[in-house]
């Protein structure tokens, strides 16, 4: 029913203006509107509403994440524009932050100011 209408991603903010410049600047996100309420950002085809809240609380896992076509590029890029990548113990990363999965895909994780888990990921080619 959901499959063919336009998917719309939720992650929260508690720090509006660091989280403003990390998706418009850092990531390089279209700002669509700054609401009392929530930052929206345009990536793709998809709204992303980073909700303005007292406090974020955390989850264990990611909360957002792009599929990329160019994965060392792209974490060259964002590397260059001051995004960090987390390194997780027990997971065979490569110097940039890179594991590969067992299927080969490769994923590379990093945090905004909040402390949220974003990620990238170059899929195989089927």
């Amino acid at each position: 029913m959901l499959g063919s209408e336009k998917l719309i991603g939720f992650v929260a903010t508690a720090a509006p203006g660091e989280s403003r410049d990390f998706y418009e600047n850092r990531l390089g996100l279209r700002l669509l509107e700054d609401s009392p309420f929530a930052l929206v950002f345009i990536a793709g085809s998809t709204t992303i509403r980073v909700q303005k809240v007292q406090s974020v609380v955390l989850s264990g896992y990611t909360a957002l994440g792009w599929q990329v076509s160019d994965i060392a590029r792209t974490v060259d890029e964002l590397a260059a524009r001051g995004v960090e990548f987390q390194r997780y113990e027990g997971m065979d990363q490569d110097e940039a932050g890179i594991w590969r999965t067992p299927d080969g895909s490769q994923v590379a994780w990093f945090r905004d100011p909040d402390g949220n888990t974003l990620s990238i990921t170059q899929m195989v080619a089927a």
